[in-house]
């Protein structure tokens, strides 16, 4: 009914509206400008004058109709029980639009006004689009008391609401809302609460869209959230004059047009209780009568982590500060300003941040005037309101908004003392927004209290110390008397001269001595740079990458379980005929058939042969699993019988089956010789990266190549396996090859992080610039809680020169950091490093882990300032500033003597160079170190020039490796890496004595280093050099506990052989030849232990395998050919 009511009334107004406007047109205009007697049309101490002018009568502006309806009013009894007639007042941007007629109101609290008013929005005003997205429809629903004899009729305001008018500039052309009822109070010392108790219906609608489709599209809107400024200086007190709290920004409002946007009445609060979360953010008016009513609707002030937050005072060391600033003296506005952005703005507003990426956020205390009966000269009123004291200014970074999908900024900004030269410096602006417009800023004196009208004067509860607090505000007063010779911001007009001095708050340095911030949002409704789309990211990706056919189908079901029947069968015909042959030996055809009775008697044989050596059994079994996927996925067999007759029936009907198809296996068999299957490889994937990372550090490439694509022909849907081969190829600088390999990964699964990763970088090495920024974009999309993700892609828009994304990148990965380890700092002390141990233990049996020379733990660089440059070019030619890239925990202090391994890297650019020493991406690891010894503060880590000391070790710089590791074990005498370093170092200069030195005490540390293997292999190699058997045999048989390889038993053989350990040797060499049976050194040790033990057609055997594969240690071939001179066998040329 309501519904129907407004929508004919709408009709009729359209009607009415084309009929006038025909010889009136500006009949609505004008009606919106007028302002009836008794209320200010400039009442809003909060706004200020469009930049616009007025539209000439030659040229017109259009104008666009809004109509209100106000429906009904519900629950008025709640807020006065005895209200009986009623009725609502609209008004707008200070002007009333009308009054509804007197409404009787009903029992149940309701009221129907069906009341509808209009007003004309025009882009030159009064109504603007900067009027309409930051100013509502304020409603007042006023009560008629019953007037007695010849007196007049008596209005009380009961209660106010507003309707926040954004909706009509985000592309709707009507809307419905329920607008919430606050209640007037009656007199300044009631007290309200903020919930309420009422409702009102209210519809609003227009003819046609306020914005055109280009508006809309290109269009913007800005909205600026001041909360509070906190740790004020102790000089601003509730006591003495009344001050008003200001604070001001510009932002581009029209083409090149400053637009500002002022916060005014800023509420001193003295210490106590902090600020709620959430907490409504209200409106710059100052003419509701309801304090309710000055809360936006559905718009809060929620907070959140310091952590998260875009500006200063973020860091984990600044917590506290924070949290003991928000409960002591304060001040507080939590107001909202809003502001519409034409396309032209827009374009300006993006260019201002480019030009100059902090923009200056103004703050000053300006004393006002009480209205007061006694007479004061007008000398004494100008001087005391000519000034604005305490002039600072905090400096917002705004290029985040300038990061693909980012529109809001929101943080903590330090104040600082207001000065021209410091303000053009970092902003480039050359005027005071305060200055510019002083004529503007109209701070009278206010008039008697009006029912719910809220000063816009701060004034708190008085303390017990306000003569302290009034001697400091007249020493302030004096103070800045003093100061004639110092130019002073006037609120009348001032000579250009005075304009040009340069302006200098000495007050505001009290800012700084207090450490003052504010915290403020600045949002967008679009992000200026839209960001793409996962989807279309993830379209990309595959438009370059196809991904992988899926695989074939598998046979399954009934079919498949009858050939794996057949399939064992034949296998066991096989081994069974194979027995048979070893026991009896094969029968010739030319002897003819064998008779029965020689038959039965070897049949009786072969039984017994079978039964004793326990072979019949292990046929059954493997015969037993077979059958039972018959029974299921041929007869649907899984639940037991129900009688005993139904299972001897079933196992007759299955008898028949199988022996039926045992004859099909046994005739196929027979028919023709099935080719004997390939023996399944003994190595597992682990075991063939291991053996590829060993040959890798032996600098074996040729075997190490073998080994990767081993890895990638057992299992070619292994993604590991293909990145392995590619960091491989990475190391051997094969970039294509490289490229090959990680598309190939990325192919078998399109969101694998590492696989995107890993291509960005591959890229970036090719100069495949576009290819890389979506890799890593779609990384960030995929896996936005990654921090080398973000590192990475910061890294790669900084080589690009796009130093704003590169920041966003860092910021990101930072914050990611930071709640990292807040969440690894709450779990228990012995939890924590219950877990360390484990994670280590498995970090070093399967991840692909840097070995001594290619990739160590955590990382590794030089501190020497003038050595820098030849390892990070690339970084320090566009290094970010430090505040940016400076991880959360940088520069680290100097690590506990026990620390060793249980410090992670605590940097981003350390977790990226973890990462990429990993994968052998060597350009990115330069580039990450140079942001690393920028960012750190305390010097650089042990972390630091471990990582740099492995770059050094790639490119066989032994003496800058050298100076790296003694810095490295400076910082951190306990780290056991440092000494496995150490240790590899002096191995490859051939300095085994102190290799030894170095991988003793490696070993002797509680934790393990990073890569244990390669630390036993060279110790033991050492001690086999220094012929001590029985310590090498030891140190080989701990590497072959914990990773077992042809080297490890190979070291373990050797040791015994020395020992003459006989079958110890030979049981170690042998589990060596079957883990690699290429490498010649075994088969020479082989040779030796079967000429010891006799065996000549052994030895000949293992002698030629050696000779074949071509025996590099001359010293064990000329003991072989010694022994084999001595014994007189093992060579055949002998």
């Amino acid at each position: 009914m309501l519904a129907a009511t407004a929508a004919l009334s709408c009709r009729r107004f359209w009607e009415r509206n084309r009929a006038v406007s025909c010889f009136f047109p500006h009949s609505f205009a004008c009606r919106a400008m007028e302002v009836p007697v008794g209320l200010s049309a400039g009442k809003d101490s909060s706004t200020l004058p469009a930049a616009a002018a007025l539209p000439s009568e030659s040229q017109p502006t259009p104008t666009k109709p809004v109509q209100i309806t106000v429906l009904n009013a519900q629950d008025l009894k709640t807020m006065k029980s005895d209200v009986s007639v009623t009725l609502v007042r609209v008004e707008y941007n200070g002007a009333i639009l009308g009054d509804s007629s007197k409404t009787d109101v009903l029992p149940n609290g309701t009221a129907n006004y069906n009341f509808t008013t209009s007003f004309e929005c025009s882009p030159d005003g009064p109504n603007s689009l900067h009027d309409i997205v930051q100013k509502p429809v304020l409603l007042t629903v006023i009560e008629a008391l019953q007037r007695e004899k010849k007196q007049k009729e008596k209005t009380v305001p009961l209660g106010q609401a507003v309707v926040d008018l954004l909706p009509l500039l985000q592309g709707q052309r009507s809307f419905k809302v329920s607008a919430p009822l606050y209640a007037v109070p009656t007199s300044p010392l009631e007290s309200l609460q903020p919930e309420a108790k009422g409702g009102l219906e209210v519809t609003v609608c227009t003819q046609e869209p306020l914005l055109s489709a280009t508006q809309l599209s290109d269009g913007n809107l800005l909205s600026v959230t001041l909360e509070a400024a906190y740790s004020v200086p102790e000089t601003f007190a509730p006591t003495g004059p009344l001050q008003n709290y200001m604070a001001c920004l510009q932002v581009p409002a029209a083409g090149e047009k400053e637009f500002p946007l002022l916060f005014k009445n800023g509420i001193l609060k003295l210490a106590g209780e902090k600020e709620p979360l959430p907490r409504p953010k209200k409106w710059p008016l100052a003419n509701i009568m309801a304090p309710g009513a000055l809360s936006i609707p559905n718009s809060f002030i929620v907070g959140g982590p310091y952590e998260d937050e875009d500006g200063e005072l973020n860091k984990r060391e600044d917590r506290e500060f924070r949290i003991q600033a928000e409960s002591m003296k304060r001040i507080v506005w939590d107001t909202e300003r809003r502001c519409y952005l034409d396309p032209a703005a827009v374009v300006t507003l993006q260019k201002r941040i480019a030009e100059c990426r902090y923009w200056p956020v103004e703050v000053c205390r300006m004393s006002v005037a009480s209205p007061s009966k006694g007479k004061t000269s007008k000398a004494d009123k100008g001087d005391e309101d000519k000034q604005i004291f305490f002039h600072g200014v905090a400096y917002v970074n705004m290029v985040p908004l300038l990061c693909p999908g980012v529109k809001q900024v929101r943080g903590a900004f330090r104040v600082f003392t207001y000065e021209d030269s410091e303000v053009f410096e970092k902003t480039g602006s050359q005027h005071s927004v305060f200055r510019d417009l002083r004529s503007q800023l109209s701070l009278t004196k206010e008039g008697p209290w009006t029912p719910g009208i809220s000063t816009p004067l701060s004034r708190a509860v008085p303390s017990k110390t306000q003569k302290e607090d009034r001697e400091k505000i007249s020493k302030d007063k004096d103070s800045n008397r003093r100061m004639s010779n110092a130019p002073k911001i006037q609120l009348s007009d001032a000579t250009v001269e005075a304009e040009n001095v340069p302006y200098l708050s000495l007050d505001g340095q009290q800012y700084v001595e207090a450490g003052t911030f504010l915290v403020m949002e600045i949002k967008l409704d679009k992000a200026l740079v839209p960001k793409r789309l996962r989807e279309e990211l993830t379209a990309r990706v595959k438009q370059m990458i196809p991904p992988r056919p899926p695989l074939p189908p598998r046979t399954a079901g009934a079919k498949k379980a009858v050939e794996d029947y057949h399939n064992h069968v034949t296998s066991i015909a096989v081994a069974i005929l194979r027995e048979y042959h070893e026991l009896f030996g094969k029968w010739p055809p030319d002897r003819g058939a064998i008779d029965h009775q020689t038959l039965e008697e070897q049949k009786r044989q072969l039984n017994f042969e079978l039964n004793s050596s326990g072979k019949y059994f292990a046929f059954k079994e493997q015969l037993k699993y077979a059958v039972v996927k018959i029974v299921r996925e041929k007869y649907l067999k899984t639940t037991a019988f129900e009688t005993q007759e139904q299972f001897q029936a079933f196992l007759s009907e299955l008898y028949v089956y199988l022996v039926d198809q045992m004859h099909v296996a046994l005739n196929q068999l027979l028919s023709e010789e099935a080719a004997s299957p390939a023996p399944l490889s003994r190595t597992t994937e682990e075991q063939l990266w291991l053996f590829a990372h060993e040959a890798e550090v032996n600098k074996d490439y040729k075997l190490a190549s073998l080994y990767h694509q081993q890895r990638v022909a057992q299992d070619q849907c292994n993604i590991q396996s293909w990145l392995d081969y590619g960091a491989f190829c990475l190391l051997l600088e094969e970039t294509t090859k490289a490229q090959e390999c990680f598309q190939q990964a990325l192919s078998l699964d399109p969101h694998h992080i590492q696989s995107l990763l890993l291509c960005g970088v591959v890229a970036v090495v090719l100069q495949h610039y576009e290819e890389a920024e979506i890799f890593f974009e779609d990384a960030c999309c995929l896996e936005p809680s990654s921090v080398v993700a973000w590192t990475l892609s910061g890294l790669f828009y900084e080589l690009q020169n796009n130093n704003v994304q590169a920041e966003m990148a860092f910021r990101e990965a930072k914050k990611l950091l930071q709640a990292q380890l807040a969440k690894e700092r709450s779990i228990p002390e012995a939890a924590e490093g219950e877990g360390g141990k484990k994670h280590i233990s498995a970090a070093c049996v399967r991840s692909p882990s840097p070995g001594p020379e290619e990739c160590l733990p955590e990382g590794v660089p030089d501190g020497s300032a003038d050595k820098l440059p030849e390892v990070v070019e690339p970084a320090l030619a566009c290094a970010a500033p430090e505040e940016e890239a400076t991880a959360p925990e940088a520069a680290p202090k100097a690590p506990s003597p026990v620390s060793g391994l249980s410090q992670p890297p605590c940097t981003i650019f350390m977790k990226a160079v973890e990462f990429l020493m990993k994968v052998n991406a060597i350009q990115f690891v330069h580039m990450a170190l140079a942001h690393e010894l920028l960012s750190l503060q305390g010097g650089p880590s042990c972390a630091y020039y471990l990582a740099l000391a492995q770059t050094y070790l790639l490119k066989e710089d032994f003496s800058k490796c050298e100076e790296c590791l003694c810095e490295a074990i400076r910082i951190d005498y306990m780290n056991p890496n440092v000494w496995a370093q150490k240790g590899h170092l002096c191995y490859l200069k051939r300095d085994f004595g102190e290799a030894k030195e170095c991988y003793e005490r490696t070993i002797s540390f509680v934790e393990d280093a990073a890569d244990m293997h390669f630390v036993y292999l060279r110790l033991g190699s050492i001690y086999l050099e220094e012929k001590e058997y029985g310590r090498a045999k030891r140190i080989y048989l701990l590497a072959c506990k914990n990773s077992a390889s042809c080297l490890t038993w190979l070291g373990v053989g050797i040791a015994c052989y020395r020992l003459e350990e006989m079958v110890e040797a030979e049981d170690a060499l042998s589990e060596a030849n079957a883990l690699n049976n290429t490498n010649a050194e075994v088969w020479g040790y082989l040779a030796l232990v079967c000429l010891h033990g006799g065996r000549q057609l052994e030895a000949e055997q293992c002698y030629k395998y050696t000779v074949k594969l071509g025996l590099r240690d001359d010293a064990l071939l000329r003991e072989i050919r010694a022994a084999q001179q001595r014994l007189g066998f093992g060579n055949p040329a002998l």
